[in-house]
C-alpha cells in the first residue's frame, strides 16, 4: 500500500476499534488515541527523555499528555508555528513563566501563553516528540501528508539546533504500528522510539535522518509562504 492507503486504514481502525478519542472524525489528522497518557508516561520513562532540557513538540491532541509532562518536569517545550507561516516561527513555552499548564499545552493555549521566537533565539533542542498516523519498529513514520513536521526538523538541522544524535520519538496507539518496512522519502525523519500505551520499541535504525532543508523537494509557492525558508534560501 501507499502512504495514503496506509493512513486511510489506520484511520479506519482506529473509528472501527472505538480506540479513537476526541476530535472526531480521526480521519485527515494526527489521530487522538485511547491511551494517550499511558503512553505519555511510558515516554517519560525514558533516560534521554529525562536528561533533555529543551524539548520541540507537535501540537496534536495525543501529544497533549507529552507536552505537560515536559512543563511539569521544568523543560522547555518548542512547538512550531501553525504552517511556519511567521518569522519568529516556533512558540516557546517556559515552564518558570507558566501557572496553567492545562491552558498552556492546548493549541489556543500556547499562542496564548507562549513567546514566539525565531531559530535565533531558541536553545538547542534535546528531544523532538513528533504525531504520526502510521509507523513501523524500524523507526519509519507516516504523518498526515502535508510534511511540516519533517520540514520543521530539516531546519533545526540547518541551523544546528538538532544534529544527528537528537532523541526523535512518537507516541501511538498499537493500532497505528503497522508491519514494515513503510514508503520512505529521503526528507523523512525517522523515530528512535515508538511508544504506545503497551510497550516501547527502540527502533532499528535502518533509516538515515536528514542533514538538513533538500531544497529541492520544495516547490516555489511554499517557499514564497515561509518566511524563514525565503530567508535562508541559496
Amino acid at each position: 500500500m501507499d502512504k495514503q492507503e496506509l493512513r486511510e486504514r489506520t484511520w479506519d481502525g482506529l473509528e472501527e476499534s472505538g480506540d479513537a478519542r476526541f476530535p472526531f472524525p480521526p480521519h485527515g489528522r494526527i489521530p487522538n488515541f485511547a491511551g494517550a497518557d499511558e503512553a505519555a508516561a511510558r515516554l517519560a520513562e525514558l533516560d534521554v527523555w529525562q536528561a533533555a532540557d529543551a524539548v520541540k513538540a507537535n501540537p496534536d491532541s495525543p501529544q497533549r499528555p507529552v507536552r505537560r509532562r515536559a512543563l511539569e518536569a521544568g523543560k522547555t517545550v518548542y512547538m512550531a508555528v501553525p504552517r511556519l507561516r511567521d518569522e519568529k516561527c516556533f512558540l516557546e513555552l517556559d515552564p518558570d513563566c507558566i501557572d496553567d499548564y492545562d491552558t498552556a499545552t492546548t493549541i489556543s493555549g500556547s499562542s496564548e501563553l507562549g513567546v514566539q521566537v525565531g531559530p535565533d533565539e531558541m536553545e538547542c533542542i534535546d528531544f523532538i516528540v513528533s504525531g504520526s498516523v502510521v509507523v513501523d519498529d524500524r523507526g519509519a513514520r507516516i504523518g498526515k501528508g502535508e510534511g511540516y513536521s519533517d520540514l520543521e526538523f530539516a531546519l533545526l538541522r540547518e541551523v544546528g539546533l538538532v544534529d544527528a544524535s537528537t532523541a526523535v520519538a512518537t507516541t501511538v496507539h498499537e493500532i497505528q504500528v503497522a508491519d514494515g518496512p513503510l514508503p520512505t522519502s529521503a526528507h523523512d525523519v525517522p523515530m528512535d522510539y515508538v511508544v504506545t500505551p503497551e510497550r516501547t520499541v527502540e527502533t532499528t535504525g535502518e533509516n538515515v535522518r536528514p542533514a538538513g532543508i533538500d531544497w529541492e523537494t520544495l516547490d516555489e509557492e511554499k517557499i514564497a509562504e515561509i518566511p524563514v525558508l525565503r530567508e535562508r534560501r541559496p
